[in-house]
């Protein structure tokens, strides 16, 4: 897989951010673009498509954060209507949070442990859904379908990021070589 160091200090928890958060009352556009390393015109696009709730009087929340950051990780290997269709699957409209099952913030905390286990191959492939299962206390307080909902869609999460993590290699070796 990828080099674990690299990848801890891209990847950070959303807990890592509530100071900045709650210290400007939500983060704009500009901040958002500099935590994601994307462009405004990407967030912009994913909202426009539905990916991404509609920000707050043009500040965006922890929950914001969480969304980018999970589509983010995934795009590398995952076309962005799978990804939206993923978390839609999770947790429906993204503009109404009443039909969460998980918070997009815990659904990325937990996403970045098991994404953590890959990098550092302290977990194979074939455990990812055991895994996934015990990662999280909150899990455990679910109904059986909402746990097996959130579980396969981390599965699915974790093969997209292995695969990323594969081609990342992969190109890396053809630059190298070729």
């Amino acid at each position: 897989m990828t080099d674990a160091k690299t990848m801890e200090k891209k990847r950070g928890r959303i807990a890592d951010y509530l100071p900045l958060i709650k210290a400007a009352d939500g983060l704009t556009l500009g901040q958002i673009c500099r935590l994601s390393d994307l462009e405004p015109t990407t967030i912009q696009n994913w909202i426009k498509r539905g990916y991404v709730p509609h920000p707050v009087m043009k500040k965006y929340s922890e929950r914001h954060l969480a969304r980018i950051l999970l589509i983010s990780e995934l795009r590398e290997c995952m076309a962005i209507e799978r990804i939206g269709g993923l978390l839609t699957y999770i947790n429906g409209d993204t503009d109404d949070e009443s039909d969460d099952i998980i918070t997009e913030e815990r659904l990325y905390d937990v996403f970045c442990v098991i994404a953590d286990q890959l990098d550092q191959g302290q977990l194979p492939l074939n455990r990812v859904g055991e895994v996934t299962a015990a990662v999280d206390e909150s899990l455990a307080d679910m109904s059986a379908s909402d746990k097996e909902k959130i579980v396969c869609a981390l599965r699915i999460m974790a093969y997209a990021y292995a695969a990323s993590c594969c081609k990342s290699e992969a190109d890396k070796l053809f630059n190298e070589t070729i």
